[in-house]
């Protein structure tokens, strides 16, 4: 029997639209209700097994990185619930979580201790950290020195190699060379298939949708209008 990992039921995000900062508290009550409200997520229900990769696909301002920074819970929904079995590794923002005056050796041990890793789990899987980077040159050097490229290379060596059951990436792979993508799309593969590790992908890129996805979740206006078969959920995309 399959072991649900996410199960995503009834799930709404309204956002309200307008100025703040008004000049008066008085003004400001009184515009509040004028406001326009645009629902970012809305009525999503799905449930993802464990090791399953999923592409979540749509046109800018479907919802997608709406969905993921809920499923994060970087942001809190309007309504409905959102069920998760495991630790999330989060890579919505090349570097986000890292501190910038640490070094790219201490920010491993930092994200380490956010996912509820010991310093002694982390040092087990240090050394593959820091290969699989390509940054032993200035693994000792803080992170704030580095360019975009590397950055993205530690943080996905990081939520590659640490022991979290969900790992989820926004555009990430849109940065760095040809070899290093490839390399991360063949990585998360591997973890998926041998550890069970549940992938959520949010891309433009449709070649990786293929090659890293085994299903894809097509968003339009908040809702989900296809859910299932990569090669269906691409072809689905191109008809918005």
């Amino acid at each position: 029997m399959e072991e649900t990992i996410i199960k995503v039921e009834n799930l709404y995000k309204e956002y309200k639209l307008g100025a703040i900062g008004w000049s008066t508290l008085k003004d400001g009550l009184k515009r509040k209700d004028k406001q326009e409200k645009v629902m970012a997520i809305n009525d999503v229900s799905f449930s993802v097994n464990a090791g399953e990769r999923v592409g979540i696909i749509g046109k800018n301002g479907a919802g997608k990185s709406t969905l993921l920074k809920l499923i994060s819970q970087i942001t809190v929904p309007t309504g409905g619930t959102i069920y998760l079995n495991g630790r999330v590794a989060s890579m919505l923002e090349v570097g986000t979580g890292f501190h910038p005056d640490l070094t790219g050796r201490e920010n491993v041990f930092l994200s380490g201790a956010i996912l509820g890793m010991t310093k002694r789990e982390i040092q087990t899987k240090i050394d593959d950290i820091i290969a699989f980077s390509e940054c032993e040159k200035f693994i000792d050097t803080p992170v704030k020195k580095y360019s975009s490229g590397m950055y993205l290379k530690l943080a996905f060596a990081i939520a590659s190699h640490l022991d979290s059951e969900i790992i989820i990436m926004d555009e990430v792979l849109a940065v760095g060379d040809v070899d290093f993508q490839k390399k991360c799309i063949e990585k998360m593969s591997a973890v998926s298939k041998d550890l069970k590790r549940t992938i959520f992908y949010v891309s433009h890129n449709l070649n990786t949708i293929r090659e890293l996805c085994d299903r894809v979740i097509v968003l339009d206006k908040g809702k989900i209008i296809y859910d299932g078969e990569t090669g269906g959920g691409i072809n689905e995309y191109l008809k918005i």
